[in-house]
């Protein structure tokens, strides 16, 4: 089904809910590298999702209440994000599609308030997995 090419500067738009973690979330930026473009924006093709990190999001969990940080990165693009034929040399062009998975991979991890006197425990969680999706500027230009 044809669906809305990526372009440079499209988002990356990450749901707070990740498990049993909450994410402050923020969009992350697409880069395309794509050789076509669209209004001087290159774009996007596959493995330009990676460009879509975003560092430095607070999270925390019912038991680790004492926030933590972290990076928000795509996992995995759904199999509706990924042209089969429409391409720029030789990769297949990111299309808007549904949902990607998302991954919260964990710098500085939340904690739990000392049951007594004593340090908080931190979370022991390296990551956490979730979802998002694509919003794109561009309304004209559709691949398969």
């Amino acid at each position: 089904m044809p669906d809305f090419i990526l372009i440079n500067g499209d988002k990356a738009n990450f749901m707070p809910a990740f498990g049993p973690a909450t994410v402050v979330v923020q969009p992350g930026t697409l880069m395309g590298s794509g050789k076509s473009s669209l209004n001087g924006k290159k774009v996007c093709v596959d493995g330009d999702e990676k460009s879509a990190q975003v560092p430095g999001c607070m999270y925390m969990t019912p038991v680790y209440s004492i926030p933590g940080a972290g990076t928000l990165k795509i996992d995995a693009l759904g199999a509706d994000q990924k042209a089969t034929k429409t391409n720029s040399n030789g990769k297949a062009a990111l299309l808007k599609g549904g949902n990607f998975t998302a991954k919260f991979e964990v710098q500085n991890p939340a904690k739990q308030p000392p049951p007594g006197p004593g340090a908080p425990i931190p979370d022991s969680s390296p990551q956490y997995s979730g979802n998002g999706t694509f919003i794109t500027t561009n309304t004209k230009w559709k691949g398969v």
